[in-house]
């Protein structure tokens, strides 16, 4: 089997796993199923109304690399006469950093590889306010879904890094994997059709754990802009 692995991080996002629009907006404290196959079916230029079921039988896992803060988004909205006033909650997810894998089949993974790279549609991290930061697409892995989790290098960014745990052959990481058999956590977002007319979801069992992962810490490949105009102030130094 092969997995593909992706890295999910943006200032701000929201895994809402309700359809519905009420007063109160809320997220899950990580990425959805549906979120993501939703975001995978943009990439690949799918329309609202075509069937998605290829996306939703692959296996689907989480690993939360930095879990982030959960941010209050508070609105009030006026009716369009005027009269009444509504008030609105909505929560986001902010500074979080997650690593996604899917199982499956190897063509399809490559096909999705490939559209994360060149999106259709602009992609985004359950809402449309909520656009991803860096690279999605780590690639394709000739392994299985819990094995390129546990074996991925650790995602969360430099002050995460240092503030949360010291270096060393381990981190105390939160895995949430699907489960064909009866798992822990029963969650309603298999998505079944995305269609504005009918959308509709099914329940799927979930196996939710902390695990002592041994992952190594990533390579520093942050550019930094300044560096080049820092060395000709130096050079200008000497010179001078």
């Amino acid at each position: 089997m092969s997995t593909l692995v992706m890295r999910l991080a943006a200032p701000l996002q929201s895994w809402g796993a309700d359809s519905k629009f009420e007063e109160r907006r809320g997220t899950m404290r990580e990425p959805t199923k549906s979120g993501v196959i939703g975001m995978l079916a943009s990439a690949l230029g799918r329309r609202r109304e075509e069937a998605v079921d290829d996306l939703s039988g692959l296996s689907f896992g989480v690993r939360i690399d930095q879990p982030g803060q959960l941010l209050r988004d508070y609105h009030t909205v006026k009716s369009k006469d005027g009269k009444t006033s509504y008030v609105t909650n909505r929560y986001y997810l902010a500074d979080a950093v997650f690593l996604v894998g899917l199982e499956g089949d190897d063509e399809l993974l490559r096909i999705l590889d490939k559209a994360l790279q060149s999106p259709v549609f602009p992609l985004y991290l359950g809402r449309r306010s909520c656009p991803p930061v860096g690279r999605i697409s780590l690639g394709v892995i000739d392994s299985t879904l819990e094995k390129a989790l546990y074996g991925a290098s650790w995602q969360a960014g430099p002050y995460c890094r240092k503030r949360k745990q010291p270096p060393g052959e381990s981190r105390n990481l939160t895995l949430v994997l699907d489960d064909i058999g009866v798992g822990n956590l029963r969650r309603r977002d298999l998505p079944v059709s995305f269609s504005q007319q009918h959308r509709k979801y099914m329940y799927r069992y979930v196996d939710d754990r902390p695990e002592a992962v041994p992952v190594q810490d990533i390579l520093e490949t942050e550019h930094d802009a300044f560096s080049a105009v820092g060395e000709e102030m130096q050079h200008d130094t000497i010179q001078n």
